[in-house]
């Protein structure tokens, strides 16, 4: 505002406010409209810009780039960035083949299947994966998942082909709906599990995975096929007699052993390798001491033999028809959920470490297509699973090519090395798998969520204990519940706050939140955090109307001036629609009705064009309208004061004149 400037006529002073030009109504189609929108949630970075102004054959080769991210560096790759990535590979490949045996078996698949899911997809994520980091493979949660769903419906046991059958086309769903995601460009589906539902799942998970493990720990043959603590509980005292002591005392020793190992590389990062070498060091150890002592025949259970050999194609083992196909198509829903927010997770986290940027899209259809191809070549859900790519991280890797390296290795393994895994006793596995687990269950993350926020801390255990006593779905199921409602509640029930001015400067703050702002009087400034439409314009309406009993209540007590403007701050009001704005004339009568001025501050470019085509701005007056809170504090109360002055001066007529009737002058 340039200025206020005071004249007279007659006895009442005119008030001339001179403020920033009112926006104009700009025209926008609906086409526009929509585009607009589409474009900002498909497409907000814009992939396709490096296009423009290129040859045919410059687009050409831009897109092959675009699709297959290893023709952009290959050409730049060095002798000397493969020899990190020679070392990295090495060592993850000594942690994939121990874990891929072990998350098989939790998975209730063949061992070989673990190996299998170390060989293909690694590959096939070399071509299209954006990080430098991540080290692909299966993970502990994501078998115990697919598990669990699928052993609701078919044995592992009593119909194993079947079983396969339905893991392979499981992985393949998985595969779809991940490539899917980034093809469409919908990766903000994966946003609706906080980091808090992931803390508590995670937690949960770990815990159910571990005290699944007691069936091996205590060499028991039959064990429960439930994943809640009340049934493992059961199952595990229901057979105290059948305990084996000699696993035991084998699994006692390698966890140790294991905890140990992590422990000296947590305290000291240089020794990464300890741990990184710990579980092919068990199961080598574990091996050569059932050969030696024959340990087999007294208690201890044995993996057994495993054929040589690569992936066979299982492409023709798909189920895509008849009664499982439902719980296929659940368990690769929920499989490629969890498996892509921990793969873009992992991602995420490396890049910022090495300050890159991995492309969300790429990664969705790179770990979507991975597990398309995996299913079929014999291999079940894989992603980038976090503890794999912190050691890959830690040896040093320069890019995917480590993941390369390591799928040779496993190959190497699969065509010479397999039968050397015959004595490989189960409780090392279980050993290895708890071992894994336990760094899965962040207390400190929850112990900070417990202190920044009480409802994430909600959230985070409602997951952990649904996992823990009901099952792994339901407890997904309820912490994305709560995260919704919660989310809703924001939403319908949105923030306001009452404005103060800050002493010596133009500034309006939250009241609650600055101790020394101050308000003005007979003005109630007020500001709405949040866009204006169905789910909470009447919520917001009937708000302002509280607040605003509130203020008169107040004023009352104090006895001081009416409240006559009502000032709305809508710099956060990102957009409205037809109910926000019915809201808005309804709240205009209610305050006419009640001689209150409604006064509108900053709104935004789309609120302002819907509120020109609906003539809302016809019916308020552009005079009502302001750029900032400061200019319309500052007309609101030049109008007031001029209200008094004509009041004053109508007053003192009345008394010089007693034959004239005396009357009110309305405000406006």
């Amino acid at each position: 505002m340039e200025g206020v400037e005071n004249g007279k006529n007659d006895d009442l002073e005119m008030v001339v406010v001179h403020k920033t030009n009112v926006p104009p109504a700009q025209g926008t189609s609906i086409m526009n409209e929509v585009g607009r929108a589409v474009k900002e949630t498909l497409f907000p970075d814009d992939p396709f810009r490096q296009f423009k102004n290129q040859s045919r054959g410059r687009r050409c080769i831009l897109g092959l780039q675009y699709v297959f991210p290893i023709l952009e560096w290959a050409p730049r790759y060095s002798f000397g960035l493969f020899k990190s990535d020679f070392i990295s590979g090495i060592t993850i490949a000594s942690l994939a083949i121990p874990q891929g045996i072990s998350y098989a078996k939790l998975a209730n698949l063949p061992p070989l299947m673990g190996l299998y899911s170390s060989f293909v997809p690694p590959l096939v994520y070399a071509m299209l994966g954006t990080s430098k980091d991540i080290a692909v493979g299966t993970v502990a949660v994501v078998s115990l998942l697919l598990a669990s769903v699928l052993t609701d419906e078919v044995s592992p046991i009593h119909n194993p082909e079947l079983y396969i059958q339905l893991a392979l086309t499981a992985t393949f769903f998985a595969g779809v709906f991940q490539a899917g995601l980034g093809i469409f460009r919908l990766g903000f589906v994966i946003d609706m599990l906080s980091h808090a539902t992931i803390v508590g799942f995670m937690g949960g998970a770990a815990t159910v995975v571990s005290l699944q493990q007691l069936k091996g720990f205590l060499g028991l043959q039959h064990f429960t096929t439930k994943t809640d603590v009340v049934s493992v509980g059961q199952s595990v005292s229901e057979q105290v007699h059948k305990w084996r002591w000699e696993s035991i005392v084998f699994g006692v020793i390698f966890l140790v052993f294991l905890l140990v190992c992590r422990y000296i590389s947590k305290k000291n990062p240089r020794l990464f390798w300890i741990s990184a070498a710990a579980p092919l060091t068990s199961v080598i150890v574990g091996s050569l001491l059932v050969f030696c002592t024959h340990a087999d025949k007294h208690g201890v259970q044995i993996v057994g033999q495993l054929k040589k050999g690569l992936n066979p194609l299982s492409i023709d083992l798909l189920v895509f028809h008849g009664q499982y196909l439902k719980v296929a198509l659940k368990a690769g829903l929920i499989c490629g959920l969890i498996s892509l927010t921990e793969g873009i997770a992992s991602g995420r986290t490396f890049a910022l470490f090495k300050n890159y940027h991995t492309d969300g899209n790429k990664e969705m259809i790179a770990i979507g297509m991975m597990n398309i191809l995996g299913s079929w070549t014999s291999c079940y859900v894989t992603t980038g699973p976090f503890s794999r790519s912190a050691v890959n991280f830690s040896a040093g890797c320069k890019t995917v090519v480590s993941n390369i390296v390591m799928a040779i290795a496993v190959m190497i393994t699969l065509l010479f090395l397999t039968p050397l895994f015959h004595y490989t006793p189960m409780v090392v596995l279980s050993a290895i798998i708890t071992a894994a687990m336990l760094g899965l269950i962040d207390i400190q993350a929850a112990y900070n969520l417990w202190k920044v926020d009480k409802i994430d801390f909600l959230v985070c255990m409602a997951a952990y204990f649904g996992v823990v006593f009901i099952n792994v779905q339901m407890g997904l199921v309820i912490a994305v519940s709560i995260s919704l409602v919660r989310v809703l509640m924001h939403v319908m029930r949105p923030h306001t706050a009452v404005l103060g001015n800050i002493p010596g400067t133009a500034m309006y703050r939250s009241t609650e939140q600055y101790q020394d702002a101050i308000k003005v009087p007979g003005i109630l400034i007020l500001r709405i955090d949040s866009p204006i439409y169905f789910a909470n314009a009447n919520y917001l309406k009937d708000r302002t109307l509280r607040w605003i009993e509130e203020e008169e209540e107040s004023l009352a007590k104090l006895n001081e001036d009416v409240l006559h403007y009502v000032v709305l701050d809508m710099g956060s009001v990102s957009t409205i629609d037809t109910s926000g704005i019915h809201a808005l004339e309804e709240l205009k009568k209610t305050l006419e009705r009640r001689q209150l001025q409604l006064v509108l501050a900053n709104p935004a470019t789309p609120v302002m064009e819907k509120l020109h085509k609906c003539k809302f701005m016809e019916v308020l007056g552009n005079k009502w309208l302001f750029v900032t809170v400061a200019e319309a504090v500052v007309a609101c109360d030049s109008w007031l004061h001029a209200e008094k002055l004509h009041n004053a001066n109508y007053s003192d007529t009345n008394n010089q004149d007693s034959t004239t009737p005396t009357h009110e002058v309305p405000l406006f």
